[in-house]
């Protein structure tokens, strides 16, 4: 008899995070799991500790493949899981979870028939456990059988880990991790939102999303490498090829309201790190950002606030020198301010 849940784990290079993360799947109370362990090529000893936590939990079996990335990893996994399961969900490897996240997760789902259920985060650093501020808004209250057109702010949950899906829905969509780019969680997660016809939404943090304090920062910790403004800028063109692919008339309007977040919250992430950024990661920024921003129309800008209008039009002319200079401006102020209220 298959187990009700699977739970893949990409794993590359992660010896120093592995154990804590598989001993805290182990512990769950939700004990019905399988647990599909992709070794994604470690040169590291992550493969043995893997293969040594398989051999003494039958509930974990390691796959291996040489190095193809995160995304083609999680595809491999998805592969991998027993076909009858009736749930599925995804474990970065060096990240941990609260022993009662798939038990609440799982319940729910049971209960309500929704598509999916998703939770909040909190930061693991060396300190201790601190509350994730791109998963404060979406995960404020806890609703069930929601979705995003009720909860708009449901479209910044782009995360692949903190969500457990009915394995017949995910499966049905269709819609796998894009392979060989980083911020590949979006252009799975975003339209998985649109397509549900209900999702469970918890305020309980049911994840742990480790901050990398010890000198091997992840990649998208990188705040000013290249790739990270150029794959990030990808996978909002993969929500957006996706969402204008559909036919049905309520997609002109999600697509609408996607490129609004785009504009007013996922992009200006990028101005503070174009300051610190070198010849090369300002360029990348100034041609990858303009692309989008032509793509989604340059008439939307007007419609935005001063400061997002001024930055914009300085990206799409190239003028890097002077959008610099504005954006440090910007920070002195908000260093100001911030001191003014403290």
């Amino acid at each position: 008899m298959s187990p009700r849940l699977s739970v893949v784990v990409p794993i590359y290079n992660v010896e120093r995070y592995l154990q804590e993360c598989l001993e805290s799947i182990a512990a769950q109370t939700f004990g019905d799991f399988e647990c599909v362990l992709v070794d994604d090529g470690s040169t590291d000893g992550s493969a043995a500790i893997a293969d040594a936590f398989a051999d003494q939990d039958p509930r974990f079996r390691v796959v291996r493949q040489e190095n193809k990335g995160l995304g083609a990893a999680r595809n491999t996994g998805h592969r991998h899981v027993a076909p009858d399961a009736e749930y599925l969900t995804f474990v970065d490897s060096d990240d941990t979870l609260p022993v009662g996240a798939y038990e609440l997760m799982v319940r729910s789902l049971d209960e309500t028939g929704s598509d999916f259920a998703a939770g909040n985060a909190l930061r693991l650093r060396v300190a201790g456990l601190f509350p994730s501020h791109g998963h404060r808004k979406p995960f404020a209250e806890t609703r069930l059988k929601t979705h995003v057109t009720e909860i708009p702010s449901l479209v910044t949950d782009r995360t692949a880990w903190n969500k457990v899906y009915r394995r017949s829905f995910f499966d049905a969509a269709g819609v796998l991790y894009p392979e060989g780019i980083l911020y590949e969680d979006a252009p799975v997660s975003v339209p998985l939102h649109y397509l549900a016809k209900s999702v469970d939404v918890f305020s309980e943090p049911i994840y742990h999303w480790r901050v990398r304090e010890n000198g091997d920062l992840s990649i998208t910790q990188v705040k000013t490498d290249p790739r990270g403004v150029i794959d990030r800028v990808r996978s909002i063109e993969l929500v957006r090829e996706w969402l204008l692919a559909r036919t049905e008339p309520e997609y002109r309007e999600y697509l609408r309201s996607y490129d609004h977040n785009t504009l007013v919250e996922e992009l200006p992430m990028f101005f503070w790190s174009v300051p610190d950024g070198d010849r090369a990661y300002r360029a990348a920024y100034q041609q990858h950002v303009s692309r989008l921003l032509r793509a989604i129309g340059v008439e939307r800008l007007e419609a935005l606030p001063a400061p997002l209008r001024l930055k914009y039009r300085l990206t799409l002319a190239g003028r890097m020198d002077r959008f610099v200079a504005v954006q440090r401006l910007h920070r002195k102020v908000r260093t100001l301010r911030a001191r003014l209220a403290a």
